[in-house]
């Protein structure tokens, strides 16, 4: 992989708690715990250990992460401030908090980071 472009935002997604119960043991399949911190910039987040988080809150974190890309503000959509918020998985097991912190780089599109890689777009 070559990573060229320095992203505007980063994401920490952190585990705050259970939904309901208290383990993760034949609950949370992808072992979810409290406690637990994915971080990434576009890619899907990671844990320090180089785990994924869960593909199917993954489902769920991607328009939000989309929204606060695009100037959006999370509170418009339930967040605790502008750039965070709680979710619950899909499968009601855990409780996740996003937040997005700005790097102070420009944006991939406004800053016309992205090119067609044919001729097909010439002004």
């Amino acid at each position: 992989m070559k990573k060229w472009y320095n992203e505007e935002y980063e994401f920490t997604v952190e585990v705050t708690g259970f939904l309901h119960g208290d383990h993760t043991e034949r609950y949370c399949r992808n072992g979810e715990e409290p406690g637990d911190k994915y971080t990434c910039t576009y890619g899907c987040p990671v844990n320090q250990q180089g785990y994924g988080i869960c593909s199917k809150t993954m489902m769920m974190l991607y328009p939000l992460m989309e929204a606060i890309r695009s100037g959006g503000d999370l509170e418009n959509l339930g967040g605790d401030s502008k750039y965070s918020k709680t979710i619950v998985c899909p499968d009601g097991c855990m409780i996740f908090k996003l937040t997005a912190k700005p790097l102070g780089n420009r944006n991939f599109y406004k800053g016309k980071f992205w090119d067609y890689p044919d001729e097909t777009t010439k002004d």
